[in-house]
């Protein structure tokens, strides 16, 4: 009888690990995320119109926040979003700090090798400000001189490839490397074109005091960027994207922190969130 017993309870445990190795080959971070019932979504909050604090209410809103809004919305779950370091993005998303980056991420083939990337969600370029009596009037005069810009980002390696021999200096965010400028700790400014539209506008009459160099140092597509090989809540992410697009709301965020009626004024959208595009 004991060995009858013994042989039973090695069934029963034998059973239970099954049980459990099944459910584990089955359960993902979707599954986790509406079991936990929140997304937690990692973003700048420094990079206006993306993510940015607003200065009545004092929470994090932008154009990339009321896109994880919609993912949220989609999986059925609340939405909290986590401020960030351009740096600490991806570290925080492959540790699983956060379950989504939704943080002017450019998706190029760097980053898949250790993430992976949404559908597009907006196209850009990377360009410099420089101060108007600099006398630097494009991207060959920056070099052997002295450019500040955001550490962690594409920005210093971009920069770096454009103009050899251009002397980098990094900050943690952007509108600190904008206030290195001003102080003169570097004679330009590289960043994101969208970012620095929206700084040189922020100066108001000040602004003549600073120029936009015509040339883009590079092309950015932007991106959702998640967990390695999270193939159930990639579908998902990039469908809610296109519902955004298919219902005309991708337009009119768009339009909502980028448009005519916005600081930075941009007469439309030549992009839609419709593809996978990526930086080479």
């Amino acid at each position: 009888m004991p060995h009858t017993r013994r042989r039973l309870a090695q069934a029963f445990i034998a059973f239970g690990a099954s049980l459990f190795a099944l459910h584990a080959a089955h359960a993902d971070q979707l599954d986790d995320i509406r079991k936990k019932g929140e997304l937690v979504v990692g973003v700048l909050g420094t990079d206006e119109p993306n993510s940015f604090i607003d200065a009545k209410t004092r929470e994090i809103v932008g154009y990339e926040v009321d896109l994880a809004r919609a993912i949220a919305a989609k999986l059925g779950v609340k939405l909290q979003v986590k401020q960030l370091a351009v740096a600490a993005r991806i570290p925080e998303l492959q540790q699983g700090h956060v379950d989504l980056l939704a943080a002017s991420l450019t998706h190029n083939k760097e980053r898949e090798a250790v993430i992976d990337f949404s559908l597009t969600t907006f196209v850009t370029g990377q360009r410099v400000l420089v101060k108007a009596d600099s006398g630097i009037q494009n991207l060959a005069a920056l070099a052997g001189r002295k450019v500040v810009t955001i550490k962690g980002g594409t920005q210093e390696p971009n920069i770096r490839k454009a103009v050899p021999g251009v002397d980098v200096v990094t900050f943690d965010t952007g509108p600190q490397a904008f206030q290195a400028l001003q102080q003169g700790k570097g004679v330009a400014f590289v960043n994101d074109e969208v970012s620095l539209l929206d700084q040189h506008a922020k100066l108001g009459a000040a602004k003549a005091q600073y120029r936009i160099l015509d040339q883009n140092i590079s092309v950015e597509p932007l991106a959702i960027g998640l967990k390695k090989g999270e193939k159930r809540l990639k579908e998902q992410v990039d469908g809610a994207l296109r519902e955004l697009e298919k219902s005309g709301e991708a337009d009119k965020l768009f339009v909502k922190w980028y448009g005519p009626d916005t600081r930075l004024k941009f007469p439309r959208r030549t992009f839609k969130i419709d593809s996978d595009q990526v930086d080479s």
